[in-house]
């Protein structure tokens, strides 16, 4: 028996695309989180005559590339945003595809000179920050090579990975300035180390649990239900 083709339908929509954007509580607090972060994070660096940084006799390079990798952790931090909203992803792939490839680039460049300034940083706490950037790399080298291999499953989890790392700066800002504010004695040794490890480590198992929690729903790829 022929086919009727009047009968076919466009798949609905997957639930989450149904959701309008002010019913997600979680995407104008995350934006605005990253914006004051990035005003908090850069504003004492620029100029380079009053920026905050260690000694580094014999490299001048330093400071150029600590600019460049702000800018590429700036543009990365900001477009994660988009790539975390569904609606964006659903409604609006070519946005999605564009603003993922922006922040693979961002991130890769950001993280490649991270390793190679990180000898400059305060020996307290390099070890954990050349841990998060390394995972970084693999983290989105990993989605970006999932993604052109159109495994969009462990394209998200790889991606939700990154974001967990590209995120957990703004942890440790938090950590220290509360802890400070509050006037809680702690060795800042101590403070700084455990800084550069909470952050991603919790992040990290935070996107673990909601994988765990999430495991089996559709993953609302545009125009499909899966």
């Amino acid at each position: 028996m022929a086919l009727d083709t009047r009968e076919i339908t466009r798949p609905a929509a997957p639930p989450s695309a149904q959701v309008p954007w002010w019913r997600r509580p979680w995407i104008v607090p995350l934006a605005l989180i990253v914006v004051a972060y990035l005003v908090f994070q850069i504003r004492p660096y620029v100029p380079e005559e009053t920026a905050p940084l260690p000694a580094h006799d014999g490299f001048p390079m330093y400071y150029p590339l600590l600019v460049v990798h702000m800018i590429g952790g700036t543009l990365a931090m900001l477009t994660v945003i988009l790539q975390v909203w569904p609606r964006i992803r659903i409604r609006h792939p070519a946005v999605h595809r564009i603003s993922g490839r922006v922040y693979v680039v961002s991130a890769l460049v950001s993280a490649v000179i991270g390793l190679v300034i990180v000898r400059f940083a305060p020996v307290v706490g390099q070890i954990g920050v050349t841990c998060s950037t390394l995972l970084w790399f693999g983290f989105t080298v990993a989605g970006f090579v999932w993604a052109r291999k159109r495994n969009w499953e462990l394209h998200r989890r790889f991606m939700l990975y990154s974001f967990a790392i590209v995120m957990n700066n703004v942890w440790g800002v938090l950590i220290v300035n509360t802890i400070m504010a509050l006037g809680i004695e702690v060795d800042f040794n101590y403070l700084l180390e455990g800084a550069r490890w909470i952050g991603w480590v919790a992040n990290l198992m935070l996107v673990q649990w909601w994988l765990y929690r999430t495991a089996g729903r559709p993953l609302g790829l545009p125009g499909r239900g899966r």
